[in-house]
């Protein structure tokens, strides 16, 4: 474990400590890094940071590094300081984050072909996996073809007080919603994507080519939630990826549930709103409320697998497998 954007402060302490305990308990050695200071905004200096994450995805007895939680996006500054050709030549290791992790996982995946694992957190990890979806650790012990359906909920994190949480709260009906030129789908690609907020950040920059993955390794199935801005603001974003080329390649957009408001002026675009805005004229289908992001429960994704999406009236299904192009 190590914390390349927030670390570890009073608040969070006990439920790290009950999560690294819940591992443990399961037959799991934890190494905890250095980098876990909550003493400013980030837990150590980009350089600290960085080497501490090249070490231990580069240390074949490291088998997954998982961060306790995301941050502010604070882990871009990473970018220009990790060791791509040498995480690329050793042996693959699990990296497993979501929300402000995406910053960095993205590129591995991009710059290193490593297989980055869009699922939980650490302080995520112990909570339980509704039916129909997979816990990461099952995912990355796997043989290599996962099935996952909609679970038909999403829920809510019990306070951070609780410390031994271990299920979803406020569960509430939920289902995966298909937009686009046909009444059912059944499409296969190459896995891409993550926080939106966070992704903003690298489009455009050498760490952020999804054009030329695309090229490379398409069909995409490009996937994105948003965490918490606005309506407006996403809307942005998704034209800023257009125009990028993130969905050059793209058979289908997956889109998480999101809490993030809507709009109030103008109209009062939603959020739905702002991907059809975006996103619509692309003739690309577009599958809304999917279990991915900050909205629970989790939908573990790998970025660089190949899946298949089916939607139709008797399946709600993705299927993932590890090609030669994952590492």
């Amino acid at each position: 474990m190590t914390s390349p954007s927030a670390g570890v402060g009073e608040l969070g302490r006990s439920r790290i400590d009950y999560s690294i305990g819940w591992l443990r308990a399961r037959g799991f050695e934890v190494v905890v890094g250095e980098c876990m200071s909550a003493d400013r905004w980030i837990s150590a200096p980009k350089s600290q940071r960085a080497a501490e994450l090249t070490s231990m995805l580069t240390d074949p007895a490291v088998r997954a590094v998982i961060p306790p939680w995301g941050g502010a996006g604070t882990a871009l500054d990473l970018l220009d300081q990790l060791d791509y050709e040498a995480i690329a030549q050793a042996e693959p290791t699990w990296v497993v984050g979501y929300s402000d992790s995406c910053s960095w996982m993205v590129p591995l995946t991009l710059r290193s072909g490593l297989a980055t694992l869009h699922g939980d957190n650490l302080a995520d990890t112990p909570y339980e996996t509704l039916p129909g979806l997979v816990h990461w650790l099952n995912l990355a012990m796997s043989d290599g073809v996962v099935t996952q359906s909609d679970s038909g909920v999403a829920a809510s994190w019990s306070p951070l007080s609780n410390a031994s949480a271990t299920e979803w709260l406020d569960k509430r009906p939920s289902s995966w919603d298909l937009y686009g030129p046909a009444p059912t789908l059944d499409v296969t690609g190459t896995l891409i994507g993550g926080c939106i907020e966070v992704l903003s950040g690298i489009v455009g920059s050498p760490y952020g080519d999804v054009r030329a993955f695309g090229r490379r390794f398409g069909p995409l199935l490009v996937y994105l939630e948003a965490a918490e801005e606005s309506a407006f603001t996403i809307c942005r974003y998704l034209h800023q990826l257009r125009y990028a080329g993130w969905f050059e390649s793209a058979a289908a957009v997956l889109v998480g549930s999101t809490r993030a408001p809507g709009g109030t002026t103008d109209g009062g675009l939603s959020q739905r709103d702002a991907v059809v805005d975006a996103l619509a004229d692309l003739d690309v289908p577009i599958v809304f409320d999917m279990e991915i992001g900050h909205v629970p429960p989790h939908l573990p994704l790998l970025n660089g697998a190949q899946a298949r999406v089916v939607i139709d009236a008797a399946e709600r299904s993705i299927v993932q497998s590890w090609p030669s192009t994952s590492r």
